[in-house]
């Protein structure tokens, strides 16, 4: 009597087939690659740049406030964009409950120096006395990524 042997296992394959994965994980990566720039909380502003900044990383957190001066003389808290004479009120009102803040300010590298000191004097007269000034940003190297730093922190004293 003769037996009967099936041999269906031997065509099994035991490879995992990882190109549904690679799909996906692409899809994902297209996604994050164009809803990252859209999360970030700042006005763009072309800085000037230099060789040697200074790094300021409170400017980089989430609560710090930040007036952007765009090349066109545009004054922007945040991402709202505002007049220069609601300026000290708006801040003013951001501050009520935490005095001693500093208040960062990003100038474009065109900016008049106009609208970027009539910023500072509407900050000033919210009663702010610490003002950090992003005015240069390293400048890039062949090859590498913009780093942004701010180059100097101040203290204004009001008369």
């Amino acid at each position: 009597m003769a037996m009967a042997v099936r041999k269906e296992g031997m065509n099994i394959s035991a490879n995992i087939n990882v190109t549904p994965m690679v799909d996906v994980m692409l899809v994902l990566l297209i996604i994050f690659m164009v809803i990252t720039p859209m999360l970030q909380n700042k006005v763009s502003v072309d800085m000037a740049q230099v060789d040697n900044p200074e790094s300021m990383p409170d400017a980089d957190k989430e609560d710090a406030i930040v007036v952007a001066i765009t090349r066109d003389g545009g004054v922007f808290l945040g991402q709202d964009k505002i007049a220069v004479d609601e300026l000290g009120a708006r801040v003013r009102d951001k501050l009520a409950d935490k005095p001693g803040k500093t208040i960062f300010i990003r100038a474009d590298a065109r900016a008049q120096y106009r609208a970027v000191e009539d910023a500072i004097d509407a900050v000033r007269t919210a009663g702010v006395e610490d003002v950090g000034l992003f005015d240069t940003e390293k400048r890039r190297q062949p090859g590498g990524r913009r780093v942004v730093f701010c180059t100097r922190s101040f203290s204004l004293t009001i008369f």
